[in-house]
């Protein structure tokens, strides 16, 4: 995502709490939403030499690696503590992804697929409680787990001449931060704005020995949009 859009989005933000009204009280503490999310990895990769067994060892630049870009639902539960303060749990289903690497001289090679399921915790503070319009931010933590990794070095001709299995740490551990709003649309109703940025990175093995081959920082940016139910 652009920095520029990241910008407009917080701006946006800032403008609605001008035209904020006042909203209905006696809300239940629990709140659930479902959003479209459109996940922005950060493409990120350490340079590596990458043995082969017929063209000698062959160099990968840095950023060589991409990850694909997709829209995924999730789903999230969250609490309220007091007006003001309150806890969010994201989940989604194991996600696959794609995984090309650029290649010198041949370009950018598939080597395969891996699933990722990364819920996300965060302690939010809401702005303007009570209120149609209603802005937040949250920090906390992404835990993801890594699975059905099927990961090769492909055999090409005139460099592999067989597939090399890879593999992926099992877990990741990172720091997110939010910021988003809800908007009362009727009673129990509203809609749903939120960007997330999330630390996410995991060593590429070799899995027959587990060698490290790289590091992957795909840190991605959550840009979701969707609709909430206040009990």
């Amino acid at each position: 995502m652009k920095s520029s859009i990241r910008w407009a989005v917080a701006g946006l933000l800032a403008a609605g709490a001008f035209a904020a009204v006042p909203a209905q009280a006696d809300e239940s503490p629990f709140e659930i939403r479902l959003r479209a999310v459109y996940l922005d990895f950060a493409q990120k990769s350490d340079a590596f030499v990458l043995p082969t067994d017929q063209a000698g060892n062959v160099s990968i630049p840095s950023d060589a690696i991409t990850i694909n870009k997709k829209w995924i639902p999730d789903i999230d539960f969250e609490y309220f503590f007091t007006p003001n303060w309150s806890a969010e749990l994201v989940l989604t289903y194991p996600q696959s992804q794609d995984v090309k690497v650029n290649v010198p001289g041949l370009g950018s090679v598939a080597v395969g697929t891996f699933k990722h399921l990364p819920p996300v915790l965060t302690a939010k503070y809401n702005f303007m409680p009570g209120q149609d319009f209603r802005p937040y931010v949250g920090v906390g933590v992404n835990f993801t787990i890594f699975s059905s990794v099927d990961l090769a070095v492909p055999a090409v001709a005139g460099v592999q001449s067989t597939p090399i299995p890879l593999d992926l740490n099992s877990t990741s551990v990172g720091i997110a931060g939010q910021v988003g709003f809800d908007y009362k649309v009727a009673d129990h109703w509203l809609v749903n704005a939120d960007v997330k940025y999330v630390q996410l990175s995991t060593d590429v093995k070799v899995k027959a020995n587990g060698a490290k081959i790289t590091k992957v920082t795909a840190d991605p940016w959550l840009l979701g949009v969707g609709v909430a139910y206040r009990f």
